[in-house]
């Protein structure tokens, strides 16, 4: 018995009972998340074929390559465009449609489960449906480019053109999650706020930046690193746009994802491809802190 009366297998049972709770998401994660974290770095440090296995240890050797690699160095720059081009216009419009949706709408269930239909439709029947309205002969975006008299677009086999139809394909995705996420956090915001400001003579756009942004801070933070971690993953839009590994014929749209996926699964070079992985591991952390620190700075600008 315990100095506070009660028996040890009673305590013993409210220490424990917790940690059981919590046990299957560590196990969980552990499995496939930290196991697969750490073997992918022992692997970048051999030569690792995919079929005949560990030829021997190599050091850095296969970062070295990596960090003179132009290959990579040309998939870092598409996948940064890519992303910057879908990710920027993403987060103004899912703003703008988060401040429609959270005025008094009739219907107003409807149009909010509405918006994030696009991100429960699977990303492949997205990209195969995208590829077809960019279709150089009988695409839908060329047929209306054409009635403004604008030559068709080969939209495939231009860096620029590639760029963008991929990164629509993004925005179009990913706009109505983040919508739903920023109109969430827009209703946690207190009443009391938006009163103050209407009583000091501010208008609906001055209450927005004075009021409404700092207020949903975190949550805009938040929608920052996760888009900049899935821009900088982007794989199955650009794979199934081109359907090609390499990106276009001059690897004009090759993501670094893709270009990993090359070297891991078509050259069967696994050591090469894990050090691409960590290496693209780091730019994400660092263009997530970047992102994050520029995002503090125009809220408290605003």
């Amino acid at each position: 018995m315990s100095s506070d009366g009660r028996y040890a297998p009673e305590l013993l049972d409210r220490r424990l009972t917790p940690y059981l709770f919590i046990a299957p998401f560590f196990v969980v994660f552990a499995l496939f998340g930290v196991f697969p974290t750490l073997y992918t770095s022992w692997v970048s440090l051999h030569d690792w074929q995919l079929i005949n296995g560990d030829q021997g240890f190599v050091g850095l050797a296969n970062y070295a390559q990596v960090l003179a690699d132009p290959k990579f160095y040309n998939a870092l720059a598409n996948t940064v465009s890519i992303f910057l081009i879908g990710a920027i216009p993403q987060t103004i419009l899912a703003l703008g449609i988060a401040l429609l949706l959270d005025r008094p709408l009739r219907m107003a269930t409807a149009w909010r489960a509405g918006i994030v239909l696009p991100n429960v439709v699977s990303v492949a029947a997205v990209a195969l449906v995208f590829a077809q309205l960019y279709g150089r002969d009988y695409g839908v975006v060329n047929w209306v480019l054409g009635l403004v008299g604008i030559d068709p677009v080969s939209w495939q086999a231009h860096t620029w053109s590639s760029h963008l139809a991929v990164a629509s394909m993004v925005a179009w995705r990913w706009t109505g999650y983040n919508a739903l996420i920023y109109l969430a956090a827009m209703q946690a915001v207190p009443a009391e706020l938006y009163e103050a400001a209407a009583v000091d003579g501010a208008s609906r756009w001055r209450s927005f930046w004075s009021v409404t942004l700092p207020g949903i801070r975190p949550t805009l933070l938040f929608t920052v690193v996760a888009s900049t971690i899935n821009g900088l993953q982007l794989f199955t839009e650009p794979q199934l746009f081109g359907n090609t590994n390499v990106g276009g014929n001059d690897r004009q749209f090759q993501t670094v994802t893709m270009y990993l996926y090359e070297k891991g699964f078509t050259g069967l070079d696994a050591g090469y491809a894990a050090a691409i992985s960590w290496v693209m591991s780091m730019i994400c952390v660092l263009f997530a802190l970047v992102n994050v620190l520029i995002a503090r700075r125009l809220i408290r600008k605003a």
